[in-house]
């Protein structure tokens, strides 16, 4: 069974950085596509980053220029590092993997990043 477990989160000036991490086991890493996704409190879960198993990126459009999702497969592990951050960007932060469009979607605990002075 995979399991996703998120680190990184905390609170943050605006302006400044922080980088999520997810550890991903249970599985074949390198096969899943990894998605970082954001949930605001009485707001939808929104797709923020995808990376796929060859590395190729997508972006939620208002946040192109300051995050950048990476991986290493190596390590089992993506990251999501967040620059430049507003306090819009207050969210939970939830790792996920799936194998579209094969039904197979896992999401870990979530982390709490907080923007604000």
């Amino acid at each position: 069974q995979v399991q996703l477990v998120e680190s990184g989160g905390g609170l943050v000036q605006p302006g400044g950085s922080l980088r999520l991490s997810c550890a991903f086991s249970g599985s074949i890493f390198n096969i899943y596509r990894m998605g970082w996704y954001r949930q605001a409190p009485g707001k939808q879960r929104d797709l923020d980053a995808t990376i796929t198993s060859g590395g190729s990126t997508n972006y939620l459009e208002s946040v192109k220029g300051r995050f950048t999702i990476s991986r290493d497969n190596g390590a089992n592990t993506v990251y999501l590092q967040m620059n430049s951050l507003k306090t819009e960007d207050t969210a939970v932060y939830y790792c996920n993997a799936n194998r579209l469009p094969l039904p197979e979607s896992y999401w870990g605990q979530g982390t709490q990043v907080t923007v604000s002075s």
